[in-house]
């Protein structure tokens, strides 16, 4: 028997765009680079032996900062911010404290402390002060970048995400498949992200040996290619994995760290997750809240008809369930089992599970005995 695994497609037009011109970028910036050694090299002046030497030492230092480049994929405006604010306060400092030491060495010459042949010195200790400068300052934006905007009203080294915020998906929202038929809608005006790191644990799961397991997988992959066929919604597959992951971290604490990245928010029926973004000051959208809020409102004193299924676990009562899944709980309804009948709305009680519906069969009379304890009271 041939096991045949969905297939997942990729839409990477601007992915392939993006390394292209990357690819474009580099090449320009290494011939630019050459052609540079090579004037210099071609300059009698400055090169007149080895100048095969100038122009490879040039290409050597372009792939280089290109390996540099490469070797860090992800780069963090924060830090770029910090590092330009850092230097621009450390020079500033470095330019007073040289003033001040010009201001020494001329009262010292004038009094015949200092020569004129110590001024070489003298511009080695500037330059080691706007040194030393540079580097503190950068050192201390770069650790307390966060405390910024307390200091300097109006600057703050955090990305600010204008207009809809991106939206994560996490493993157990896309294996429930209801975020397709919400996608459909149009009811999401950004992006949705699915990290590769998720797509991974869906591939593990739809590969699992249990039976269970392996048909939740491939119903997530099925999701995936549902949302990337639809023309509703945008969905992008995340390469980046969070800075601040640890290697061993849980696909929870890694969602958390790249909706605190991204400033999105994140899409889970998962009741645990839903905590821990809360408490790292996540916007969660929870499914199961957003089912239960989209439910039929049923008021006391309302009609409706329910086929009563099984009995409840007090004296006379039948259980029943709504078209969208609601209990009803029916007094004196253990007799109709396997029957259609019509209900008088008692009560109705909302808990984190869902909402229950309390109900008496019309022309019986009301009683208090089967109501919900919230109610009694």
């Amino acid at each position: 028997m041939t096991r045949v695994t969905p297939s997942l497609t990729i839409p990477d037009d601007s992915t392939r765009a993006s390394a292209l011109f990357m690819i474009v970028l580099r090449l320009v910036f290494v011939l630019v680079l050459v052609a540079v050694g090579w004037s210099l090299a071609s300059d009698e002046r400055y090169v007149s032996e080895n100048k095969d030497l100038v122009i490879i030492g040039f290409a050597g230092v372009a792939l280089v900062f290109i390996a540099m480049d490469v070797f860090v994929p992800r780069k963090s405006l924060s830090a770029i911010s910090g590092l330009f604010f850092g230097l621009v306060v450390g020079m500033v400092v470095a330019y007073g404290l040289s003033l001040i030491i010009d201001l020494l060495v001329e009262a010292n010459i004038a009094g015949g402390g200092l020569l004129d042949s110590s001024a070489p010195l003298v511009s080695a200790i500037k330059l080691a002060i706007g040194v030393i400068c540079c580097y503190l300052a950068v050192s201390f934006i770069l650790q307390t970048k966060d405390d910024v905007r307390f200091v300097i009203p109006y600057v703050q080294f955090a990305k600010e995400t204008k207009g809809s915020r991106p939206v994560v998906l996490d493993t157990s929202v896309i294996v429930d498949g209801r975020i397709a038929d919400i996608a459909n809608t149009s009811i999401f005006e950004s992006e949705l992200i699915v990290p590769r790191f998720v797509l991974l644990e869906l591939q593990t799961i739809a590969d699992s040996s249990d039976k269970l397991k392996r048909t939740r997988g491939r119903r997530g992959l099925d999701i995936l290619n549902k949302l990337q066929a639809s023309e509703h919604v945008e969905i992008q597959i995340l390469e980046v994995v969070p800075e601040r992951s640890a290697r061993n971290a849980g696909v929870d604490e890694m969602l958390v760290d790249l909706a605190l990245q991204l400033n999105g928010k994140i899409v889970t029926n998962d009741y645990n997750l839903n905590k821990i973004a809360q408490l790292r000051g996540v916007p969660v959208l929870n499914i199961n809240d957003l089912a239960n809020s989209l439910k039929p409102v049923v008021l006391p004193g309302e009609s409706l008809s329910v086929k009563i299924i099984k009995p409840g676990e007090s004296s006379g009562q039948g259980i029943g369930y709504l078209e969208d899944g609601t209990m009803v709980v029916a007094e004196g309804g253990r007799e109709k089992l396997g029957q259609t009948v019509p209900l008088i709305v008692t009560s109705v009680l909302q808990t984190s599970a869902g909402r229950m519906v309390f109900g008496r069969l019309e022309g019986t009379p009301s009683s208090d005995r089967h109501r919900p304890r919230s109610e009694q009271a």
